[in-house]
């Protein structure tokens, strides 16, 4: 879904009531959890978790203009979605997540290379995904997405 919002109070007042607490309280669970640095903004029509420009001026190396991105929050018309970008960068993160999914939710994982999909608004594993949110430092990142954006050499 699209929404027009330039705050994330903005783009939570227009979901539905059911998504509105549901988001809310994956906003918190993030906020709460998200290693310092980061900062929360709306990034492709979605909650966003950002490297600001302040500690990584380079940005995004698809347009620099935009702040590195690490973690989305949307939702979408059949789903909320969690776009988490280590989890898509680090095959560790990755498998530890698909590894302990089961053990927090009764549901099916259904993920793609960093999305995770939330069909059910009443089985989400926000324990988990505070955890998720610890297991990566702004310095973290910007290592990791070096690593694996910048030339190899020869």
């Amino acid at each position: 879904m699209n929404y027009k919002a330039d705050s994330p109070l903005e783009y939570i007042a227009q979901l539905p009531p059911e998504r509105q607490e549901v988001i809310s309280l994956l906003r918190n669970t993030i906020l709460k959890n998200i290693p310092k640095g980061f900062e929360e903004q709306i990034s492709y029509g979605m909650l966003g978790y950002v490297v600001p420009h302040s500690v990584y001026p380079d940005g995004y190396h698809c347009d620099p203009k935009l702040p590195l991105p690490f973690i989305n929050l949307a939702s979408q018309k059949n789903f909320i979605a969690l776009y988490h970008s280590g989890i898509y960068a680090n095959p560790e993160l990755h498998d530890w997540f698909v590894t302990q999914y089961p053990k927090h939710c009764k549901r099916k994982l259904d993920m793609g290379k960093s999305c995770i999909r939330f069909k059910s608004m009443t089985d989400i594993p926000y324990e988990l995904i505070a955890s998720l949110c610890q297991k990566m430092t702004v310095t973290d990142w910007i290592q990791l997405y070096e690593k694996n954006t910048r030339p190899k050499s020869k």
